[in-house]
């Protein structure tokens, strides 16, 4: 009896590789199940073994073991079709090659193997700082500034670091900055931050060995659309791009639809970061909104998000993605079917790989072909 209720529960696990979760806890849950999935398959197939081994054989557990490994298997199926078609579809978009692989078997099982990158904490503006990690290569390079997440109330500077770590290893700064935090300090205050992190690697780019002429901006997240009313809402010196993971792209839209009640009250943490109802400040609304400021001149753009994402829709990226089609932007947009919020928290997973794979080639698409 035990043993079909552990094989019961890891297959109500393995649904949420294939179905939205519908609890905030289950959201959690499901980066897990479809991030870490070897994880869950190595656990059913213990319990399901367990059985045989005790002599207890169920024919009902093990079919629904058998079940729930498939299901815990899909994401990586799924993911190795979308690497199977990444690089011909990026050299399409962004006119490069790369003979990089996009998943890798034995990255997903013992990670990457770059070396251990210290970060130095920079004061910028006040009391805000970045986390500053300097490319291992001498000379100068491209600077990414990466915003985190957090619903634009919480999180820091320190949220999901191996991807810094990645970057510099591969010719990249990156300054992962703080900024002002709602609902004390509502839009676009976080986006002025942004703008003085910039100005602070201007100034200090010859001891930092910046090229200014290469910045690129990267938000996940409440850190996205920020990130991306940045890029989009004035010419930024030295801006060569924007990556969205996972960004709520249009905030009017999205108040309209808000996320399940079960998952996350949406409206009222647009409400907090935008000082109010849609009804009381639409000015606000449509001011925080990147795709209403999308035109001819617009940084090229690359946008991350899973379908199955509950926390900020997929909709959104795909109205931004038609908002840069209609002006004629260069852009790339890596959809992962099986994905939810947050699908690159294990850099080695599926999800972690893919799209660190499509962020390294983008970046050095809009820092370095375009120069030749």
């Amino acid at each position: 009896m035990i043993r079909l209720i552990l094989i019961t529960l890891l297959l109500l696990t393995s649904l949420l590789t294939v179905f939205k979760a519908p609890t905030y806890n289950l959201w959690k849950l499901a980066i897990g199940a479809a991030e870490f999935a070897w994880v869950f398959i190595a656990i059913t197939l213990l319990v399901l073994l367990s059985g045989f081994f005790a002599h207890q054989y169920n024919t009902i557990a093990t079919v629904l073991g058998v079940i729930a490994i498939v299901l815990f298997l899909s994401p990586l199926v799924r993911a190795y079709d979308v690497a199977s078609q990444l690089p011909k579809a990026m050299d399409k978009a962004l006119g490069t090659h790369s003979a990089a692989t996009p998943l890798s078997l034995a990255v997903l099982l013992s990670g990457y193997k770059e070396a251990p990158v210290a970060y130095k904490s920079l004061p910028y503006c006040g009391d805000l700082h970045m986390d500053f990690y300097p490319a291992i290569h001498p000379g100068n390079h491209p600077c990414v500034v990466v915003v985190h997440g957090g619903s634009w109330s919480s999180g820091n500077s320190q949220d999901l670091p191996e991807l810094n770590t990645y970057l510099a290893n591969h010719g990249y700064h990156v300054a992962a900055i703080n900024y002002r935090l709602a609902p004390q300090n509502i839009c676009p205050a976080p986006v002025e931050d942004v703008y003085q992190a910039m100005d602070y690697l201007r100034i200090h780019a010859a001891e930092l060995r910046i090229d200014t002429n290469n910045f690129v901006l990267m938000g996940r997240s409440a850190g996205a659309q920020i990130a991306l009313l940045a890029a989009y809402r004035e010419q930024v010196p030295g801006l060569k791009g924007v990556v969205d993971f996972y960004g709520p792209a249009d905030m009017v839209w999205g108040y309209s639809l808000p996320a399940s009640p079960l998952v996350m009250d949406s409206r009222k943490v647009m409400e907090n970061y935008l000082g109010g109802t849609y009804s009381a400040v639409p000015a606000n609304y449509a001011a925080s909104s990147p795709v209403e400021f999308v035109n001819k001149n617009t940084v090229p753009t690359l946008i991350l998000h899973g379908e199955n994402d509950v926390l900020v829709a997929y909709e959104h990226s795909t109205r931004l993605e038609k908002k840069l089609q209609e002006n004629g932007i260069k852009y790339f947009f890596l959809s992962l079917p099986w994905a939810t919020h947050g699908f690159d928290y294990n850099l080695k997973g599926p999800g972690g790989q893919l799209s660190t794979y499509t962020v390294l080639r983008f970046l050095q698409n809009i820092c370095y072909e375009q120069q030749s």
